[in-house]
C-alpha cells in the first residue's frame, strides 16, 4: 500500500536520502525544508513550525501516514537548539491528529551519536521542559564563552530529544494511538555538513576519535534512510521509544559492554 510520508530536511543529507527512497518505493512524500520543498518552512521559530504543519496538511488533504524529522544543524549557537528539538517535538504535535486517523500511523527522527556526548544538563532540562525562551537564554549563554562551549547546544538538543522520544513513545498521544516513535542516532554520515570537516586528514582524525567506527567507517545518508524507512513502515507495530544507534559500532566502542549497571 503506497503511504504518504512528511519528511523534513528533505533537500539534503539524511533527509533527502529518505526522501528519494520513500519515493523510489512508490510512496508519497511531502517534503519540509527552508527550500526545494513541497513545503518551504523555517522549523526554527514557533510561528514557521505551524505554518509548515498546515501546509503540510493542506497538501496532504489532512492524511498521512508517517513523519520522519531529519531536519538538524549542528552550529555552536542557540539556533541548533530550536531547529534540532522545537522542530521536532512542536512539529509533531501540531501532526499527531492527523496521524492518529491513518490506518499505521509512524514517527522517526534523527537523533545523533552526540546524544552520548558531554552536554549542558541545564539546557537538556529546560529543553524537556517546554521553555524555549530559557533553552535559547541558555544556548546563548553557551555560544557566548566561545565555540567549544557553544558546540554544548548540539549534543544537548540530541540527548533531549532522544530523551523526549523515549517519554512520550508510551503516551496516550502516542501508544494510545498506535503510533510507534523512535529515533536514529547515526555515527558520522557523509554529508554537506560533514564533508569539509571530512576533507582533511587532520578533520578525519578529529572525527574518528570522537566517534570511533570499526564497523565499515563512515556511512552514506542511504544507510540511515534504510532504518528509517523500516521504523516507519507498516511492518513496525512494537518497537517504539527507542534511540538506535546506527554508527557502525561506536557507541559499542565507547560505552562498552555493560551499558545496564
Amino acid at each position: 500500500m503506497n503511504r504518504t510520508y512528511v519528511v523534513t530536511g528533505s533537500a539534503s543529507g539524511i533527509g533527502a536520502a529518505t526522501a528519494e527512497l520513500l519515493r523510489e518505493r512508490g510512496n508519497r512524500v511531502i517534503g519540509v525544508d527552508l527550500r526545494d520543498a513541497e513545503v518551504v518552512a523555517d522549523l526554527s521559530t514557533s510561528a514557521g513550525r505551524v505554518a509548515a504543519a498546515e501546509a503540510v496538511l493542506a497538501a496532504s488533504d489532512g492524511q498521512i501516514d508517517a513523519v520522519i524529522a531529519a531536519a538538524g544543524i549542528s552550529a555552536p549557537r542557540a539556533l541548533t537548539v530550536s531547529v534540532n528539538f522545537f522542530g521536532v517535538t512542536e512539529f509533531l504535535e501540531a501532526l499527531a491528529p492527523a496521524l492518529a486517523r491513518s490506518t499505521a500511523p509512524r514517527v522517526a527522527a534523527v537523533s545523533s551519536m552526540a546524544s552520548l556526548q558531554p552536554n549542558s544538563a541545564e539546557l537538556v532540562e529546560a529543553l524537556l521542559g517546554g521553555d524555549e525562551a530559557a533553552a535559547i537564554a541558555i544556548g546563548t549563554a553557551l555560544a557566548e564563552d566561545g565555540p567549544e562551549t557553544g558546540y554544548l547546544n548540539y549534543p544537548s538538543s540530541k540527548r533531549a530529544l532522544s530523551r523526549w522520544i523515549r517519554r512520550e513513545s508510551i503516551t496516550p498521544r502516542w501508544a494510545g494511538a498506535g503510533i510507534p516513535m523512535n529515533a536514529v542516532a547515526p555515527g558520522t554520515v557523509v554529508t554537506p555538513m560533514t564533508r569539509e570537516l571530512l576533507a582533511s586528514e587532520e578533520g578525519r582524525a578529529m572525527v574518528d576519535a570522537a566517534v570511533p567506527m570499526p564497523l565499515n567507517g563512515h556511512s552514506e545518508p542511504i544507510v540511515i534512510a534504510r532504518l528509517l524507512a523500516w521504523l516507519t513502515s507498516e511492518e513496525n507495530t512494537h518497537t517504539t521509544g527507542q534511540t538506535i544507534y546506527t554508527d557502525g559500532g561506536a557507541d559499542a566502542s565507547l560505552r562498552g559492554d555493560n551499558i545496564w549497571d
